[in-house]
């Protein structure tokens, strides 16, 4: 049966990681696609724990509606300690609870695009926002990156173009999908520029405490002094992506319109979940959590980058992230990465095409590697496999 689709509906699609995650299903294949954490992680029998003694003490509460904003505590705890671990000094008032930072995308671009406007972003940016931004036919002014992320001169550059974007939309730490990291003086010098040409930065920062060496970096909002920056947190990466439990940091009167968004939306995330995550941080620490698991995603960073050095080709290129989940790489510009993918299903081991992290098209000699999700093991014989499928490409 057909039906008359409206215009926004009509540019709607699946996205292409989704798409690939169906058949990477399959138990023998090694899948370095999804930016999926490590399950072994989830704390299972703490948050059965909680979810009793919540049920117990106060479950017609926690099965009950709740304010748009979220459950008090758990927005007390995200100011006083996420917020602050990143060097953002706010307070709950400034916190809207979401179904994870994707929500946060959404109403960004809810709240400030019209069809066809122009945004910026990095080149390449995450796919999930760029889908995002597709149903808004936005139009894209990317700027390129080097090892400290987004170059600020070509940013001015293209803020002096006269487009009017609505936006700047930068993931600083570990970059999805390239897993770069910006700089602290780009991230200074970005919100000079926010405020000299008065224009918001949506910093999207789900891997920010996901860190290998050294201490977390200043989130870019601990520099904004003005009210130009709008932080996305998430869960997903450092606890249970599944709870889906994110968050947005911003200034009242842009918060009170996200506010507004959200009770239009979905009226409220998930009571329970909610008070579920903010007793589970009340009575563990999430720091030393995160710690266990970086020291795993380290190693299995370690042991994928090595893997990569050994089995491919010398003219592959690839990134070294400090952190996040994921690796870039770079083929020969003969090579195209989807048809590859193929190939390489064939010896069951996938990965995701860097094509469709590209805004406005192009690069498809990239692909993207996450290395968070495969045991050990796993890793060195998936990247012995794959480096003989670009030897096939490149003989």
């Amino acid at each position: 049966m057909k039906f008359e689709l409206s215009a926004r509906a009509a540019t709607l699609r699946a996205s292409e990681i989704r798409e690939i995650l169906k058949i990477t299903e399959q138990p023998d294949v090694i899948s370095f696609a999804g930016g999926l954490p490590a399950p072994e992680f989830f704390p299972i029998q703490e948050l059965a724990k909680v979810t009793q003694e919540i049920l117990n003490e106060d479950g017609y509460s926690a099965l009950q509606y709740s304010p748009t904003e979220g459950f008090g505590l758990l927005r007390e705890i995200i100011a006083n300690e996420r917020m602050l671990n990143a060097g953002v000094k706010t307070s709950k008032d400034n916190i809207l609870i979401t179904s994870g930072s994707q929500q946060g995308i959404d109403f960004c671009a809810k709240l400030f695009l019209n069809d066809g406007d122009y945004i910026i972003c990095e080149n390449p940016s995450y796919l999930g926002a760029i889908n995002v931004f597709n149903v808004f036919h936005a139009k894209y002014l990317t700027v390129p990156m080097d090892d400290e992320g987004m170059i600020m001169e070509e940013l001015e550059k293209i803020l002096q173009l006269g487009h009017k974007p609505k936006f700047i939309y930068t993931i600083p730490d570990f970059q999805n999908p390239t897993g770069i990291t910006m700089s602290i003086e780009r991230r200074k010098k970005l919100v000079e520029l926010a405020v000299k040409y008065n224009i918001p930065v949506v910093e999207d920062n789900p891997y920010g405490d996901v860190i290998f060496d050294g201490k977390r970096n200043p989130a870019i909002k601990s520099f904004d002094t003005t009210g130009h920056v709008i932080f996305l947190g998430s869960f997903s990466k450092t606890f249970c992506p599944g709870l889906r439990i994110g968050w947005m940091c911003a200034d009242q009167e842009l918060l009170n319109k996200f506010t507004m968004l959200k009770q239009v939306s979905d009226l409220q995330c998930n009571t329970l979940t909610q008070r579920e995550v903010a007793y589970y941080l009340n009575q563990h620490d999430l720091d030393e959590h995160i710690a266990e698991i970086v020291s795993v995603y380290k190693k299995r960073r370690d042991i994928m980058l090595n893997a990569m050095n050994k089995y491919f080709p010398s003219t592959v290129k690839h990134t070294n992230p400090n952190g996040g989940l994921f690796t870039w790489v770079e083929l020969d510009e003969s090579i195209d990465a989807a048809k590859l993918l193929v190939a390489a299903l064939e010896k069951k081991v996938a990965f995701v095409p860097g094509a469709p992290f590209f805004p406005n098209g192009g690069h498809k000699n990239f692909l993207r590697l996450n290395y968070s999700n495969m045991p050990e093991d796993k890793i060195e014989e998936g990247i012995k496999r794959l480096g003989e499928v670009m030897a096939e490409f490149t003989a």
